[in-house]
């Protein structure tokens, strides 16, 4: 987890022709089929969710971290059945080394989301989306238009069945020009202990993210 060293990969939301809004991740995250996350245990998309569970496992040589993940991915399931009901439209997996501490493997969520707003100002829209229940806030100013920073820390139920107490969610929002809706970028982790990185890794996420698509810049460019 080294901010100075970060590889964006671009979402596969560049080459989709309906996208209203495009995004980059750095290197280590993994996409997981949202429909197959929300799926019934017998069906085709569960089938694939599995295929992308066993390649992320095979890289994971520590029989007790492949243990503790397989444990936090039954629980971001059910954790996905009550976001997708709330707009999320991309979710992806966070697999970083903890080069600050024991060298183990961190795991984080990502989740992308679109959240219907009054009209308003953008940077008001911004600073009201982190007015109640958030702490460190920070008021950002992107290539995008104005934004929001601020975490929540959250008790995890214990019918979650994910092996710690506490997670840590940081939440950036971005009013879209069009002022009717905002994009939440949200990430979640239960190593709260490393908030520093991961709030600047989602900083840096909020700061990738374009309301015009980049493929018709980089056509305009060459």
């Amino acid at each position: 987890m080294t901010e100075d060293q970060a590889t964006y990969v671009l979402s596969e939301s560049v080459a989709a022709p309906d996208r209203e809004a495009w995004f980059a991740l750095p290197a280590g995250f993994t996409t997981l089929p949202l429909d197959a996350l929300t799926a019934s245990s017998d069906s085709a998309d569960a089938s694939r969710l599995r295929e992308v569970v066993d390649g992320i496992l095979d890289g994971v040589p520590d029989g007790v971290v492949r243990q503790r993940l397989i444990g936090q991915l039954a629980g971001a399931q059910r954790m996905m059945l009550a976001l997708r009901e709330e707009g999320v439209v991309h979710c992806s997996l966070g697999l970083h080394r903890d080069d600050d501490g024991d060298g183990r493997v961190l795991t984080s969520f990502f989740t992308f989301r679109w959240q219907d707003i009054s009209r308003a100002p953008r940077h008001l829209t911004a600073a009201r989306a982190v007015a109640a229940g958030h702490e460190h806030v920070e008021v950002l100013d992107l290539p995008c238009g104005p934004a929001a920073l601020g975490e929540v820390a959250r008790t995890v139920a214990p019918d979650l069945g994910i092996p710690v107490e506490r997670l840590l969610q940081i939440h950036a929002y971005l009013p879209h020009p069009d002022g009717s809706r905002l994009v939440v970028l949200s990430l979640t982790t239960p190593a709260p202990g490393r908030r520093s990185h991961y709030r600047a890794m989602l900083r840096d996420v909020a700061a990738h993210v374009s309301f015009d698509d980049p493929l018709v810049h980089l056509r305009t460019n060459v």
